[in-house]
């Protein structure tokens, strides 16, 4: 009986919170297909007794009928895009064979340096703004300026967005990893295989659920970013994300929004399709490491 409850408590509670939860996402929702009068004069509840539906919002967020740059968010989608996707590729290759090495090489100061990538997870990025940016423009010991102007910037954000991923990156896939079956390892090993025959036909399909789980983390990260992409890419029109462009839909005065309901709910749903579609892999890689047996 005391178990029932506790299930059935465990259920409401999980009822509860997911109605509070996606009470917000319905709402903007609801405001984005409403007409500019309804949406400034009345709450996004009243569309439930007098539903007035439109889909001109977004015709004039995505298209040109707003008639300024500034609200056209379609091609900030694309920057957005061009930004997030070598953004999760970089860091998810290179973290990859990084966490093999630590995994599976056995070399002086392994053990040190997985405690050192584990511990920069603490330094926040926006630490690192300045330095970076006298780092583009002035070079460092070795290293030339970055000279890059117009589309190319992109590359600050890349760099920037790769090495800040790096450390999370090869934390979890070590952790996935490590908790390989050594006596799978071991036998294929003595069969001949080199590291890069374990990393490639071993590792690597058997690390499916770890890679799925950090590409949505870092996509969903690296799409809603606006602080790297705001500094580090110019923030003009050639370069601009959704996120840098959503605030000027609300227009001068920010009293436009019926354009920025829409362009939110836009920009939202990309990642959101993104996180459903590889959603199975989540808890499988979230886990990774944490039991073995």
């Amino acid at each position: 009986m005391r178990e029932r409850l506790t299930s059935r408590a465990f259920s409401l509670a999980a009822v509860v919170i997911a109605v509070l939860w996606t009470t917000p996402t319905l709402g903007l929702f609801l405001s984005s297909v409403r007409p500019e009068d309804d949406i400034k004069t009345t709450g996004w509840w009243t569309v439930l007794s007098a539903p007035h539906l439109t889909l001109d919002n977004y015709g004039e967020v995505l298209g040109s009928g707003c008639g300024n740059a500034s609200g056209r968010l379609a091609e900030h989608l694309v920057n957005s895009f061009v930004i997030t996707l070598p953004s999760v590729l970089f860091p998810l290759v290179l973290a990859f064979f990084a966490a093999y090495a630590l995994a599976w090489i056995d070399f002086r100061g392994r053990d040190a340096l997985v405690v050192g990538i584990f511990a920069l997870q603490v330094v926040p990025l926006q630490m690192a703004l300045v330095p970076l940016l006298k780092l583009f423009s002035e070079g460092w010991l070795f290293l030339p300026a970055w000279d890059l102007t117009g589309p190319a910037r992109f590359g600050h954000v890349w760099f920037a967005h790769t090495v800040f991923a790096l450390p999370f990156a090869v934390f979890l896939l070590h952790n996935f990893l490590a908790g390989l079956d050594r006596e799978l390892i071991e036998s294929a090993r003595v069969d001949g295989a080199t590291h890069g025959t374990l990393l490639l036909r071993i590792a690597l399909p058997l690390a499916r659920p770890a890679l799925a789980t950090y590409a949505i983390i870092q996509f969903i990260w690296v799409w809603n970013d606006l602080l790297v992409a705001l500094t580090l890419a110019g923030g003009t029109a050639e370069t601009a994300p959704a996120t840098v462009r959503l605030a000027s839909l609300a227009g001068t005065r920010g009293d436009e929004w019926q354009r920025l309901t829409a362009g939110a709910f836009v920009s939202a749903a990309v990642p959101v399709a993104v996180f459903f579609s590889l959603q199975r892999y989540v808890t499988r890689g979230l886990l990774a490491g944490s039991v073995k047996g």
